[in-house]
């Protein structure tokens, strides 16, 4: 099973892209949230992966972290829920906001969602309202409830290999401290002058 790949990014589509480790191209499905926060082509990226066994193929798809890894292998064992309607209702509402309507049974917010019926989102809220606060809080407790901003930052400064609660404890002590309108670049160079002593 593939779980994480690191390389080159070297094709990218809004559904599909193609990372080369070490020169073998892994064709890659994921979902827009992931693709806007990609790089340009030709430079280094490292996503979390799912690799879905079918009878017939291996389709992997990637994530930019654990908390949309699991909110995606949580939407494919509900009943009538494929890897492709997850992907699809990835694309269409943010991790958080998906977790929030799953949590208080928010049938608007699902049902808005392109792909997404009302007896799809019933289904969703039924199986999943009880278990999504608790499977998302296993991945890393220093992820839970964060703003995108935070977990851009958090995603990057652990990929630079510092440990989640630590590199946690950095942004949320640079957002404490700045008043002016914060940019991922400005948190990560702050952080990073706290991280390295």
């Amino acid at each position: 099973m593939i779980a994480r790949l690191r390389g080159i990014l070297s094709y990218k589509s809004t559904n599909f892209i193609i990372i080369d480790v070490n020169g073998v191209g892994y064709g890659i499905q994921v979902p827009l949230s992931t693709f806007y926060e990609l790089p340009e082509a030709g430079e280094k990226v490292s996503l979390v992966i799912h690799t879905h066994l079918k009878e017939d193929s291996i389709n992997l798809f990637g994530f930019l972290n654990e908390r949309e890894k699991r909110m995606f292998e949580l939407m494919i064992t509900v009943s009538g829920i494929g890897p492709r309607l997850a992907m699809n209702v990835l694309s269409g509402i943010s991790t958080d906001r998906l977790e929030e309507a799953l949590s208080t049974g928010d049938l608007r917010h699902l049902v808005a969602v392109p792909g997404v019926g009302r007896k799809t989102a019933e289904r969703m809220i039924l199986e999943l309202k009880d278990k999504v606060n608790r499977v998302l809080a296993e991945v890393d407790p220093a992820l839970a409830k964060i703003s995108p901003l935070e977990e851009d930052a958090l995603s990057a400064l652990i990929n630079l290999g510092y440990k989640a609660a630590t590199a946690k404890k950095a942004i949320s002590t640079v957002i404490s401290m700045e008043q002016d309108a914060l940019t991922l670049e400005k948190v990560l160079m702050d952080a990073l002058k706290i991280l390295s002593p």
